[in-house]
């Protein structure tokens, strides 16, 4: 499996979407923003329906498990419950030598390799929902020995969904609680901001648009600046301003430790789910 420097997409390893779910979806259209045809992937999923949102949204076939297994490239989107029961029906269809990306939440690459031929390299993976506007986050782990150019295609592929973030296995957990999870979490605030602003007088309209444009426009600030979060958020309040009431109900709410709180229980989660 090679892919020269400068290859038409066309060449580029042909790749299948096991399962594509809401994170198998965000990893297909990172993998078409990427630069891949929409002819050199497929995707595998059960239910008919489904199948036919994707073709007529992204333009890609579907197909039985027996031909997506045999890809160069195959990216596992199952929920972990269901992952044994995919690999055991894919197995004797992979091909040595190609490349497993898997992004069940808490499954070893040890538990991976396991389950697949001899000479199949694996990473593991934890994107996030913000992938489907190319927004998102993924944090990249390959198995110990993996081969560097395998874990190079593994970070192009995920590139296209947005930044990659390599981070140890043993971090996988956390990563998984703090990004993997975390749209969730900022979409909780999100929805509590735009309440308060509709209980506060606006039009819901436009709570909506200030609460999600601040969100937004604080996330590049941190990016774009590189400083830490509590120093921006100290020269926005001001000594008896309206923000240090705001911060100061928010601190007898416990918002910080519950911030903590959300974290341990996703990364405990996600141990627990990879068995």
């Amino acid at each position: 499996m090679t892919e020269p420097d400068g290859a038409a997409a066309s060449a580029r390893p042909s790749v299948a979407v096991l399962g594509a779910g809401t994170m198998g979806e965000a990893v297909l259209a990172g993998v078409l923003r990427g630069g891949w045809a929409a002819e050199d992937v497929v995707a595998v999923v059960r239910r008919p329906e489904r199948a036919a949102e994707l073709e007529e949204r992204h333009g890609v076939r579907c197909v039985p498990l027996a031909e997506g297994a045999a890809r160069d490239v195959l990216v596992v989107a199952v929920k972990p419950q269901q992952l044994d029961a995919l690999l055991a029906d894919a197995a004797a269809h992979v091909r040595p030598g190609s490349l497993v990306v898997s992004v069940a939440a808490g499954v070893t690459t040890a538990r991976l390799a396991a389950a697949l031929p001899d000479g199949v390299a694996v990473v593991r993976a934890m994107p996030n929902t913000p992938a489907l506007v190319g927004e998102g986050v993924t944090a990249l782990s390959p198995a110990p020995g993996t081969d560097p150019a395998r874990v190079d295609l593994a970070r192009r592929l995920l590139a296209g969904a947005g930044d990659v973030v390599d981070v140890p296995e043993a971090s996988q957990d956390a990563a998984t609680a703090v990004s993997g999870s975390g749209p969730a979490y900022v979409l909780l605030v999100l929805e509590a901001l735009v309440e308060a602003g509709v209980h506060a007088g606006l039009p819901r309209a436009t709570a909506s648009r200030l609460a999600t444009g601040t969100l937004a426009g604080t996330a590049a600030l941190v990016q774009r600046t590189g400083e830490h979060p509590s120093l921006l958020r100290e020269k926005v309040t001001s000594p008896g301003g309206t923000t240090a009431a705001g911060l100061r109900k928010l601190d007898d709410a416990g918002v910080r430790a519950a911030v903590l709180a959300a974290v341990e229980a996703a990364r405990d989660r996600s141990r627990a789910l990879g068995g």
